[in-house]
């Protein structure tokens, strides 16, 4: 079922269209295009901007209340049964601008999606997918994950009351199991990559009549993560408008088109009066969709890996998607090292944001992107730190060195300081 105030869904590969009925649900199955098949045919959800426009102007956003279900309009979920309660989103923006004049930037925005609910961006996504599993009277809910979106959806299944079934590659890092296991899902540790677990949760889904909370499959979680977009949209007067690049890190592609659509529909609805450019982030050993942006197609699966393992996706499911959003933002794609992104872990970390691996990739894009003079001296920055440095302590020691071990006496403190 899809609800709200939604038009049709639009096939990425082909452009076919998908009306929706009266009565929400779309005229044939709504997950993917039935010409383009599971693999290529993610749906895109429209709306009627009009009707947007005019909920709006009978109850303006700044009467609403400061989570990311302000956005209710435009998003593919009944109103009435929005828990409003559940607090997502409204994100802070910190203004760095010691970090700013550091690099040679004239503002640098960190937007610290830590604060979300399990510490993560992915509370955006996994959120609306579970409110959306249940208007469809869904009894299981399942998802693959390197971790972030796995933990979200345990968080708000749990909050829901719903049984999670959580697949992850045995890299997944400890903290996020901890948290699976603590919220009380079903969690499966796939011996393989995360490619293998994803197929493996979407063939289990199948047999076993589970919504299936994967964005590569479920357009519904686009919706969810473009509420990133719709609120430095909506923000943006607050710190000196519209900024000129949007950072965010890429691993399976639907986080940076999530947060281009919301700006693209915000634009649209006349909030904000021009559009950023986007910065992608990949990293250098893992960079699948760099690839499909200069061939239009994905290499074959690489070998490589790297210390971020939100963003560490072999074969990203919407790379398409990503690749289009990269286009239409005349954006760049960047790639960093492991090395680098450690940097900016202690960069960020050094201004008062902790920031997992994955998340310190958008930061250490834009240092990247300034040094090759990509982006220049008078562009205002925005970087997205789509998760918590809590969810990663062993790449977080390992970026910031260890303590200093001394006996109780100040006299070994004293010794400790002139070394």
């Amino acid at each position: 079922m899809i609800t709200s105030l939604v038009t049709e869904l639009k096939c990425v590969t082909c452009n076919a269209l998908r009306k929706v009925r009266s009565d929400g649900a779309p005229a044939q199955n709504w997950m993917t295009c039935e010409v383009c098949g599971n693999e290529d045919g993610i749906l895109d959800i429209h709306y009627d901007f009009e009707a947007v426009r005019a909920a709006w102007a009978d109850r303006p956003l700044v009467e609403r209340p400061h989570n990311h279900w302000r956005y209710a309009e435009l998003l593919p979920l009944a109103s009435s049964g929005l828990p409003w309660q559940w607090q997502v989103g409204w994100t802070p923006v910190v203004n760095v601008d010691r970090l700013a004049a550091q690099l040679g930037l004239k503002q640098l925005l960190l937007k610290d999606e830590g604060r979300n609910p399990s510490a993560s961006f992915k509370d955006r996504a996994s959120s609306v997918g579970v409110v959306h599993a249940m208007q469809c009277g869904a009894k299981t809910i399942a998802c693959a994950s390197t971790g972030n979106a796995a933990t979200s959806l345990a968080c708000h299944a749990a909050l829901a009351g719903i049984p999670a079934k959580i697949f992850v590659p045995q890299t997944a890092p400890e903290p996020k199991l901890a948290q699976l296991l603590v919220y009380g899902a079903t969690v499966f540790v796939v011996e393989g990559t995360y490619d293998e677990a994803y197929q493996l949760c979407s063939t289990a889904c199948d047999q076993f009549g589970w919504y299936n909370r994967n964005c590569a499959i479920n357009p519904v979680l686009v919706e969810g993560k473009k509420t990133g977009g719709l609120e430095i949209a909506e923000r943006s007067s607050d710190f000196g408008g519209v900024p000129d690049w949007v950072a965010v890190s890429v691993g399976d592609g639907c986080t940076i088109a999530g947060v281009w659509k919301g700006l693209v529909e915000m634009h649209a609805l006349g909030v904000i009066d021009r559009l950023p450019r986007l910065l992608g982030v990949q990293a250098a050993e893992v960079a699948p969709i760099k690839y499909a942006l200069e061939h239009d197609q994905l290499p074959k699966p690489g070998d490589g890996t790297t210390m971020a393992d939100s963003i560490d996706v072999a074969v990203p499911r919407n790379w398409r998607k990503a690749v289009q959003a990269l286009r239409a933002a005349e954006g760049e794609l960047v790639c960093v090292s492991d090395e680098q992104i450690e940097a900016a872990m202690r960069l960020a970390g050094g201004h008062g944001v902790f920031a997992e691996p994955a998340a310190a990739a958008a930061l250490a894009g834009v240092v990247a992107a300034k040094e090759a003079n990509i982006v220049g001296t008078q562009d205002r920055v925005l970087a997205m730190i789509t998760g918590s440095g809590l969810k990663d302590t062993r790449s977080a020691m390992r970026a910031a060195g260890q303590p200093i071990r001394i006996p109780p006496t100040v006299d070994a403190v004293a010794a400790a300081l002139e070394t």
